[in-house]
């Protein structure tokens, strides 16, 4: 079976989720087409997603002329199913935060993509992220007839569902996949009732790379290292991290903190580290690859992650699955994965206190307590993170056979 997968980003560190759910359906029997808006001129660590770029077609690489070829021939081939995706195109528009001409270009990406999955007999498209990858893959469906699904993560499309059109796109798709219970119930919300039904569960998975069997745990010492996984923006919190660590410091523990990654809020995050003197205690590492980060989890004793908002990071999966307990924030599909100490540590949003006392209860758990902590967390994400498992039922999603 033939089916396409679009993105707007491929490959991408931070998207190895998505490449393992591809090459995992390919084990099951599907030639998968990936498409990508970007990516193609994007410097890559990873030699898998070196493999990848180059599988992978990609939309703009030769700028938005390029698209009119394909623009032009939907219209004079079939001019019925053109004009009904630009009117939806154009309906699109309303409440969004882009103008009628962004929307007008989706239409133009979208007849190229009906072109790609045209070429290879693609009998299903797939898109992830509810954004404009899926707006896309909706007006590439209506101009070649082929189905499609995407895969929401949030918490982006929660931030604005009216805007990105989400009821418009459940309608129209053959079915949706939330990755968490939390996700399917904000899709409840703003889809039609008579579309619940379209929504189904696929957790991303991981693979033999990280379940290998019950892991060790982390080898106790004086000085405990905490890794923060994640882009340096106001919504993951590390700001208030930072001040927690602050506090823990000051009250006499010895403990060391890893920034892994980069991102819009490192001028203010660095401004805070050198205020405070906290240079010799916090690490940044800037953007790195997923190899790196395999590695920083394994030179770890915790990951912490003290976001605001957030779908089901695969980075706590990633964690989980190395023996490395998890210190986070109870909000969206966290607590799915993770019950208070018993797969780690769970502490309320957007408090410092309450990130400090985190910290501290994790310093002074004795070793059989994060023997314990280990072993449940690594049996919890295998048991719902495994991706055999879960591209089985996305590969069944697909064929119609749920």
């Amino acid at each position: 079976m033939n089916i396409t997968y679009f993105i707007n980003q491929y490959p991408k560190v931070s998207h190895t989720f998505i490449r393992r759910e591809i090459l995992e359906l390919e084990n099951n029997g599907f030639n998968v087409q990936r498409v990508s808006l970007r990516g193609w001129d994007t410097e890559l660590k990873d030699s898998v997603d070196i493999e990848e770029q180059a599988k992978t077609n990609y939309v703009l690489n030769s700028g938005l002329a390029a698209l009119l070829p394909a623009f032009l021939k939907s219209f004079v081939s079939s001019p019925r199913r053109f004009a009904k995706a630009l009117k939806l195109a154009l309906k699109m528009s309303k409440m969004s935060e882009r103008g009628m001409l962004y929307h007008v270009v989706y239409l133009m990406e979208a007849c190229t993509l009906a072109n790609y999955a045209k070429v290879v007999k693609s009998s299903h498209i797939h898109a992830h992220f509810g954004t404009n990858s899926t707006e896309v893959t909706m007006l590439a469906s209506i101009l070649s007839g082929i189905d499609y699904s995407f895969t929401v993560h949030g918490p982006e499309e929660f931030d604005k569902p009216l805007g990105l059109h989400l009821k418009e796109k459940i309608s129209h798709s053959k079915f949706v996949v939330a990755i968490t219970s939390y996700c399917r119930s904000q899709l409840f919300r703003w889809a039609d009732f008579k579309d619940w039904d379209k929504v189904e569960i696929v957790h991303c998975g991981l693979d033999s790379d990280f379940l290998k069997g019950q892991p060790a745990p982390p080898v106790s010492n004086n000085v405990k290292k905490l890794l923060c996984i994640g882009r340096l923006c106001e919504q993951k919190g590390q700001l208030l991290l930072l001040k927690a660590l602050k506090k823990v410091l000051d009250e006499g523990e010895n403990v060391e903190l890893v920034l892994a990654g980069d991102g819009e809020m490192r001028a203010d995050i660095d401004k805070y580290i050198a205020d405070n003197s906290l240079q010799d205690n916090v690490k940044i590492t800037g953007w790195i690859s997923s190899n790196e980060v395999h590695d920083l989890l394994l030179h770890s004793d915790a990951m912490i992650l003290p976001s605001f908002a957030e779908g089901l990071p695969v980075a706590i999966m990633e964690a989980l699955a190395v023996g490395r307990p998890v210190l986070a924030t109870y909000i969206a599909g966290i607590p799915e994965l993770i019950t208070h100490n018993k797969q780690g540590i769970l502490f309320h949003a957007g408090d410092v206190v309450a990130i400090k006392e985190a910290i501290k209860s994790f310093i002074n758990m004795p070793d059989d307590e994060i023997k314990n902590m280990v072993s449940s967390g690594y049996a919890s994400v295998n048991e719902r993170h495994n991706i055999e498992t879960e591209a089985r039922k996305l590969a069944l999603l697909i064929k119609g056979d749920k």
